[in-house]
């Protein structure tokens, strides 16, 4: 779910117009750091970015919705789970 990327080809979120892009990197460097420190090296927790992941998962289910491109999710498999349901 995550990418290990040149931080030189990788835009920062302050220059980014996306709405979820803080999000995003928040889950990228969280999924890079386990990567590197935990997975390569055998160690590693299931539960690890999960919290990241959601929030950025809901951010694009939101936004994807409000372009009326959610369906783009659906066919991936991510459903998105009504709020009132999630919390």
């Amino acid at each position: 779910m995550g990418f290990l990327r040149d931080k030189r080809n990788s835009s920062s979120s302050s220059t980014t117009t996306s709405p979820c892009a803080d999000l995003r990197a928040a889950y990228h460097n969280c999924f890079n750091r386990w990567y590197s420190e935990k997975f390569l090296k055998g160690h590693w927790d299931k539960e690890e970015c999960v919290s990241e992941w959601e929030k950025y998962k809901d951010c694009l289910s939101k936004h994807l919705e409000d372009k009326n491109l959610s369906r783009f999710l659906e066919a991936e498999g991510v459903k998105r789970i009504p709020a009132s349901i999630s919390k």
